[in-house]
């Protein structure tokens, strides 16, 4: 006998006679029929160590423009609004070409809007879309900024899911990227950006 069939024969002895466990699956289902919980989703947002900021849609470009003072290349996908980004000069991916991984790294930071927000995980869910881009320019640059309109705002992940398109590239972001080692240390920035600024715009 070898290993790998000791193995499974101790885990059919160890499972033997074994009564079956019911799973729930009362899910919370219950669709939106309002606004979402924006001001839910800036709080779990922010338990994720991004940076919220609450502005009116007039303040968009002011508060980009603030977060990225001294910034000598940002990065924005193509159909981005261009207003949100007025006096940066921002290079656009896809136009006219796609950007390297190289160009990329050079990248002090992307400008992206998203397709979901979702209150009780404080997930922005991307598709792909216009104005989001492919899923390598929102990993490579250290610092993502993303713009979210309240109206995208849901507060379940179910009520997520019934909004988007099956078989579009979705990318779930929870904060910035973080990781840890085997003694709990965190590091943040091993596997996409550093640094997460929202800002969530409210109605004027």
């Amino acid at each position: 006998m070898n290993a790998r069939d000791a193995v499974l024969g101790r885990i059919e002895q160890a499972v033997a006679g074994s009564v079956p466990v019911a799973v729930p699956r009362d899910y919370e289902r219950a669709d939106l029929t309002g606004p979402g919980d924006v001001a839910l989703f800036a709080e779990t947002v922010g338990d994720y160590r991004a940076q919220v900021f609450r502005v009116a849609a007039s303040e968009v470009a002011a508060t980009v423009a603030s977060l990225l003072r001294g910034a000598r290349r940002v990065v924005t996908p193509a159909g981005l609004d261009p207003a949100w980004t007025a006096g940066l000069a921002p290079i656009v991916d896809g136009e006219p070409a796609l950007l390297s991984v190289g160009e990329l790294d050079e990248g002090d930071a992307v400008v992206t809007g998203c397709r979901l927000g979702i209150a009780k995980t404080g997930t922005i869910v991307l598709d792909a879309g216009p104005g989001q881009g492919r899923r390598l320019v929102t990993l490579v640059p250290d610092r993502h900024v993303c713009i979210v309109r309240a109206d995208q705002v849901v507060d379940t992940v179910p009520q997520a899911f019934a909004r988007l398109v099956p078989g579009r590239p979705l990318t779930f972001v929870s904060g910035p990227s973080a990781t840890s080692d085997i003694e709990l240390d965190r590091v943040e920035g091993v596997h996409g950006p550093r640094t997460l600024d929202v800002i969530l715009v409210e109605p004027e």
